[in-house]
């Protein structure tokens, strides 16, 4: 008799990693340290699971998957949004280490999710890079929000402020520079990315580091992806209005800011943009549509190796 297959579920905090096991309902702990990261492989390996299955927990995970990725164990990361959905939709409402370890086990068997090439170390590096980018953006943005209401006395300290910050953007930008001119495939994706007009450094990095797919999937499958593709919302002879979400957030945003500007200075984004106002489509709308056709010119440049050519 066959041996039934088994799907690992694995719940990471700062001090342990709760692994169950199905349909077997075995559960293990091990420390999140260096050591108990190679027990857990040594674990892992003689299981033969169909997949192991963790949440997106940034910094905590990341030692652990690319661990179980080395080992060349069939990793997957998931977003934790589908796995509290999902339990949810079987009625565990409870939270603890054990129980998450044994519903992202139950979601790794009924859901099965797709096994997909992990980001090797380069890209790793590029996207934290891009992370610490966008937070001191953002600090600085904090920063001169509070210099227009702050007294005199704090000016001078919120200045100084301000200006080691732009320091610390302009080396982390050189560091960005700097790694992307390291690999020959990136910087080919750059020349493309950036002869489309609206698309400019900061959204090539974040394509770079967040959607590594870009050239590799249909339009449809990227579009869901990255959260631009509409979902039906009908019932009966009910038609809803339809409505996008999910997907990538912070690669949505900067497509949001590409498309925006896009609309402004591209004439093929601007005459589409403008198309849809004029048949009566709200300008939100409109500008969602236009962050779907500018990444679907973007994959099919990608995929064809070629830059933009204005007819």
């Amino acid at each position: 008799m066959k041996e039934p297959e088994r799907f690992v579920g694995i719940d990471i905090s700062k001090e342990e990693l709760v692994v169950a096991v199905r349909p077997t309902a075995e559960l293990q702990s091990f420390p999140n340290t260096e050591e108990g990261l190679a027990t857990l492989v040594g674990f892992l390996q003689p299981l033969d699971a169909h997949s192991i299955v963790l949440e997106a927990t940034g910094g905590f995970a990341r030692a652990a998957v690319n661990a179980l990725a080395l080992a060349a164990l069939p990793v997957v990361v998931v977003n934790p949004r589908q796995i509290r959905d999902f339990a949810r939709s079987v009625g565990l409402l409870a939270k603890t280490d054990a129980i998450d370890a044994r519903i992202i086990a139950r979601f790794a068997e009924a859901v099965r999710p797709e096994l997909r090439p992990l980001k090797d170390l380069e890209t790793q590096k590029l996207e934290d890079l891009n992370n610490r980018r966008r937070q001191i953006v953002e600090m600085i943005s904090a920063e001169k929000n509070r210099l227009g209401m702050a007294p005199p006395w704090s000016q001078k300290d919120i200045r100084s402020h301000i200006a080691w910050l732009e320091k610390r953007l302009k080396r982390i930008n050189d560091d960005i520079d700097d790694l992307i001119k390291q690999s020959p495939i990136w910087r080919q994706k750059e020349k493309i990315l950036t002869s489309v007009l609206g698309v400019g450094p900061v959204v090539t990095t974040t394509l770079l580091c967040g959607l590594p797919e870009l050239g590799s999937l249909s339009a449809r499958k990227l579009s869901a992806l990255v959260g631009v593709a509409p979902f039906n919302r009908d019932s009966g002879q009910s038609r809803g209005r339809r409505s996008c979400w999910g997907g990538r957030a912070h690669v949505r945003a900067a497509l949001y800011m590409a498309a925006l500007t896009a609309s402004r200075c591209n004439p093929v984004i601007r005459e589409f943009y403008l198309k849809l106002r004029l048949a009566g489509k709200p300008a939100k709308v409109a500008l969602v549509a236009c962050m779907r056709k500018l990444l679907v010119i973007l994959n099919a440049m990608v995929k064809n190796n070629t830059c933009w050519r204005q007819a």
